[in-house]
């Protein structure tokens, strides 16, 4: 159905004249007319009696007019799903509890009137997250970026937007427990167990280059029960540890007494970035871009480590 002369059909309508139907959509009273005359053949009815006093609905026509107005409402919300700035950015997470999530609430409380569709792609390593961003299926993601910015496909850009510490998980009954800072040395010869890292990932290639660089043990055995049975194992083992990112949220009883200790001196640091296509029009995504590099803190390298992909 021509849209353009459901349009027409409605001004008229409201209008009660041709012609004022005509100056409301900036076009001349005989192309209302043809538009007019075309919606009627097209549905095989009169929708207007022409009279003295002006155009006036038929039965037919008063019976069309709800579902006329509800075709152009149904047009506008189509519109306004799709236009760059009327529908939620979609931004990818690879998981709500860690930094990528926290910056996204914290920019959402900065920005309330910028709508966020926050979606987290299941077992998306920096390569699916980036086809589904190529793809257009989100707007942008946030991973660790371990190849050079020419081996990416040619509409993507990334920029580097958190340097996520970490914190050691531990029990109250582990050696390192009471300590209020740990450093990497310090931690070789302890086990640190993250099970279920698949090999071939970004994050596995990182704690990998973290552990021959400081000697680390980073168990990788068992099955994934999740972070709940995870941190249960630690708080209830004097030699089980664990690594978070230091925004990472989790919550456990006070009973299990779990301590977060900083890793310091050198400190780890996970580069993430942003990825997104070049060619996206969404307003909310530069913002976010902004907003992002402003939160991020002055890169010195002092004190800090990080994998060689990100020097």
């Amino acid at each position: 159905m021509d849209l353009d002369a459901v349009r027409t059909f409605v001004a008229a309508a409201d209008g009660g004249q041709f012609q004022d139907a005509a100056t409301a959509l900036s076009i001349t009273q005989q192309a209302v007319s043809k538009r007019i005359a075309a919606l009627e053949r097209d549905l095989g009815v009169r929708l207007f009696t022409r009279t003295a006093r002006g155009a006036q609905l038929t039965v037919d026509g008063q019976a069309f007019l709800p579902h006329a107005r509800e075709l152009l409402r149904a047009e506008a919300r189509a519109d306004a799903s799709v236009r760059p700035g009327r529908r939620a950015l979609r931004i990818d997470v690879h998981s709500r509890r860690t930094a990528p999530a926290v910056l996204l609430q914290d920019f959402h409380r900065a920005h309330p009137g910028i709508e966020l569709d926050v979606v987290t792609l299941l077992d998306a390593d920096v390569q699916a997250a980036t086809a589904a961003v190529e793809a257009g299926t989100v707007d942008a993601t946030f991973h660790a970026v371990t190849v050079p910015a020419h081996r990416l496909p040619s509409a993507i850009r990334t920029a580097r937007v958190i340097d996520e510490h970490h914190d050691l998980l531990v029990g109250p009954r582990h050696a390192l427990a009471n300590a209020r800072t740990v450093t990497p040395a310090q931690l070789a010869g302890h086990r640190i167990w993250m099970p279920g890292m698949a090999a071939g990932t970004e994050w596995s290639d990182y704690y990998d280059e973290l552990a021959a660089a400081f000697g680390l043990t980073i168990d990788r055995v068992g099955p994934v029960f999740g972070n709940e049975a995870l941190l249960a194992e630690i708080a209830d083992s004097a030699e089980l540890a664990t690594l978070a990112g230091e925004r990472t949220r989790y919550l456990w009883p006070d009973s299990w007494d779990l301590r977060r200790i900083p890793v310091r001196d050198p400190a780890p640091i996970y580069p993430m970035s942003l990825i997104w296509r070049d060619d996206n029009p969404h307003p909310a995504l530069a913002q976010l871009r902004g907003y992002l590099s402003s939160r991020r803190p002055p890169d010195d390298g002092e004190g800090t480590w990080t994998p060689r992909w990100a020097r």
